[in-house]
């Protein structure tokens, strides 16, 4: 089984069982760039993703 990450109008599958900051650099995104929820629930970095997840992605915009 896979999970998912979805960011803007893509969608990344990825293997269950990492954490989240490492899924997110092996699809090529930069994980201080985005915020990870589940659920409608903010989660961290640290996270475990696991099989049939489905996580939405949300860009972190900063400007000064």
């Amino acid at each position: 089984m896979v999970a998912q990450f979805f960011l803007r109008d893509k969608v990344y599958e990825i293997k269950p069982g990492m954490t989240v900051r490492d899924a997110l650099q092996k699809s090529g995104i930069e994980p201080d760039s985005v915020l990870a929820t589940r659920d409608g629930e903010l989660i961290t970095d640290d996270e475990i993703v696991k099989e049939n997840d489905e996580i939405k992605l949300i860009s972190v915009i900063s400007g000064g």
